[in-house]
């Protein structure tokens, strides 16, 4: 048996398949767009089915270039956090859409628990907020207006789960209904203490814990392909939440070591080892990994929108035709010529926490065209992880470095900008796409390629480029009131 490694990569956007080799060079991938549905404003939705099939189709299409399933020595699999999947255990079947991650509709429900003054209870419990982007409002909601996820936990056969327990679920034939850690500890349902979903938790928030799947390691034998799927049944090694396995496929392993992965969104982690975070300054905490029941525990910072801001220049205004744009207009002026852009597209994030907020463009003039536009776009990024740079530093978590990945940070003038701006050494992966290369080296040490984790990373990381920071102080701190001018009226 070769020692081939298949990543499931579930995004956001899209849908990927990756092979990799145990040292951790990609040998071929798939990937298959994902449908985003937007019923009102606010609201964001996938189908389970789509993801389901997508996936499939991928993983399937890349077994021939393995030179098939005999030579896949491990799955492991990788998802955006906090979307829920409702299905039915009986059929097998999805009772409704996805509610995905970025999705506001439960705010209502989370403003009459804050207001009940349940916040700093459950936040001591769960290192979580209490915000529509975690997991079990989303699931309170489905059982609240979709009569057929009612009945089913009427009936005893509702299962809930994040994506990842939705595609084991699928992949192993319905035999294993199970979660890792590092999802299960962005739902609100778990204690970052509890080996399982806490009951009063449940409670409060109204969830069945009978339809809740059963929480496991990151890594190790965790379950196995139905045999007919590939034509050989295949142990699934890995599961880790996306920004987990990112850190991890960064080698952020020791406290201090620090992340920042630049999607969707845009989410920072620092590693806390065996400590449990607990931020006074609205940062969360959150299960990095858990091997053999032991966790690492990490403290983390979310930015709601990040790539998608491109996204949006690109779809919605047609300032570009691909993203890669940005940078050629951003290196072509000296600066956006005081065009401040606040992505709250979505709201607000760490360390805000403004569900309410709404996006601001501010400082235009007949001046501005789309090179500021895109600038300005580019240099808010900066802006974002720098508000959670001073409150990770106020936690007592400061940045010595910061490593960054994800498909914005393939970007050299963003790289440098964050350098800039952050005033510390930006390191960038050959690689970027670590959250898949996590899921892997996860999956490697759990199938017993390697010893342990440490060693996966050590040898499946790969090179380094660095941006060290050069810019004027004067300059960096007109950028910065600018911006918290600009987020003021946002």
């Amino acid at each position: 048996m070769s020692d081939y490694i298949l990543v499931l990569d579930e995004g956001t956007t899209s849908t990927r398949a990756m092979l990799f080799a145990a040292d951790g060079v990609l040998v071929a991938s798939a990937q298959e767009p994902l449908t985003q549905h937007y019923p009102q404003a606010g609201w964001v939705e996938h189908d389970p089915r789509e993801i389901w099939d997508k996936t499939l189709a991928c993983a399937q299409a890349i077994m021939p270039k393995a030179g098939g399933a005999a030579m896949i020595a491990c799955i492991g699999i990788t998802n955006q956090r906090e979307t829920v999947v409702a299905w039915d255990k009986a059929t097998g079947a999805p009772l409704t859409h996805a509610i995905v991650w970025q999705d506001r509709r439960t705010e209502p429900f989370c403003a009459q628990l804050r207001a009940a003054g349940h916040e700093a209870g459950v936040q001591e419990r769960t290192g979580l907020l209490l915000d529509p982007y975690f997991s079990g409002t989303k699931m309170r909601w489905m059982l609240d207006n979709v009569p057929e996820v009612r009945a089913a936990a009427d009936k005893g056969t509702l299962a809930f789960g994040t994506v990842e327990s939705w595609l084991v679920y699928k992949l192993t034939g319905g035999a294993a209904h199970i979660t890792d850690a590092s999802n299960a500890s962005r739902t609100l349902l778990m204690g970052l203490e509890d080996a399982q979903f806490d009951e009063g938790l449940c409670d409060l928030l109204g969830v069945p814990r009978a339809a809740l799947p059963g929480v496991v390691d990151t890594s190790g034998p965790l379950a196995m392909t139905a045999p007919g799927l590939f034509g050989r049944a295949i142990p699934i090694t890995g599961l880790a939440g996306d920004q987990q396995a990112a850190t991890v496929g960064q080698g952020c392993l020791a406290p201090g070591q620090t992340k920042a992965t630049y999607g969707t969104g845009a989410f920072v982690l620092t590693c806390q080892g065996s400590r449990i975070p607990r931020s006074a300054n609205r940062l969360l905490g959150t299960v990095l990994t858990q091997l053999d029941g032991a966790r690492t525990y990490a403290i983390e910072g979310s930015v709601f929108v990040a790539g998608s801001l491109v996204q949006w220049l690109r779809d919605s205004l047609g300032i570009v035709e691909v993203a890669s744009e940005t940078e050629a207009l951003a290196r072509s002026i000296p600066d956006s010529a005081g065009v401040v852009i606040v992505p709250a597209l979505a709201g607000l994030g760490a360390p805000h926490w403004r569900a309410e907020a709404r996006g601001v463009i501010a400082g235009l003039s007949f001046a501005s065209g789309k090179a500021q536009l895109a600038r300005a776009a580019l240099e808010a990024m900066a802006h974002q992880t720098h508000d959670l740079a001073a409150a990770f530093a106020a936690d007592g978590a400061p940045w010595q470095t910061l490593r960054i990945d994800g498909g914005m940070s393939a970007n050299d003038w963003m790289a440098q900008d964050l350098a800039d701006v952050l005033g510390v050494t930006v390191e960038r992966p050959g690689f970027v796409e670590t959250t898949a290369l996590g899921a892997a080296m996860l999956a490697a040490a759990g199938a017993g390629l390697y010893p342990d984790l440490a060693s996966a990373c050590q040898t499946m990381r790969g090179r380094l480029a660095t941006f060290d920071p050069a810019m004027a102080d004067d300059v960096r701190d007109a950028r910065l009131a600018a911006w918290k001018k600009a987020l003021g009226a946002s």
